[in-house]
């Protein structure tokens, strides 16, 4: 009993629809990061160094990259609602599934072989309701510009007609 309510709320939290990701695949990771009352998206690419449990809501990706000469991996929960998307953007042949030795390797000796593959029908994984979100931040940020132009341009507005009254004043006296 308690086990097949289990299995139905985790279930629940997978998302329908997700990339298939590789080891040796270098990829495009969106995550939504929330800043106070702001959110964004911010864009994390890099190497898959590793997949854990690719069949089960809590399945893994870490990834690599080198930023500013110092490798950077990080890990990500492919089910999460914080991951926006994942897009592969180059395959590689590669014959492990964890590739830890790219820890040890820098410039020319952690190149990996590429393979072709059909980026369009790889990444075809729409996901309607995460489009829809990321449309719904856009529209809020443009709503959020707009107003504060027209905040600013009101107060622009009333300094003009002080001036204009200051200026009115002047030319009385």
């Amino acid at each position: 009993m308690s086990f097949e309510l289990i299995n139905k709320v985790n279930e629940a939290q997978k998302k329908p629809n997700v990339v298939e990701v590789r080891s040796g695949d270098t990829v495009r990771v969106h995550q939504k990061i929330k800043e106070g009352a702001k959110e964004r998206i911010q864009i994390f690419e890099g190497v898959v160094i590793r997949t854990d449990r690719k069949n089960s809501h809590t399945s893994r990706i870490s990834v690599r990259k080198i930023a500013s000469g110092v490798g950077v991996e990080k890990s990500f929960l492919i089910h999460s609602p914080l991951v926006e998307k994942i897009e592969v953007v180059r395959r590689a042949k590669v014959r492990r599934n964890f590739l830890s030795y790219l820890r040890k390797r820098s410039g020319k000796s952690a190149r990996l072989k590429n393979q072709n593959f059909d980026r369009e029908s790889v990444n075809d994984v729409r996901d309607l309701a995460a489009e829809a979100e990321e449309a719904r931040l856009k529209e809020q940020a443009k709503l959020d510009a707009e107003a504060r132009a027209a905040e600013k341009a009101a107060e622009e507005a009333k300094l003009e007609a002080l001036q204009a009254e200051v200026e009115a004043r002047h030319t009385e006296v």
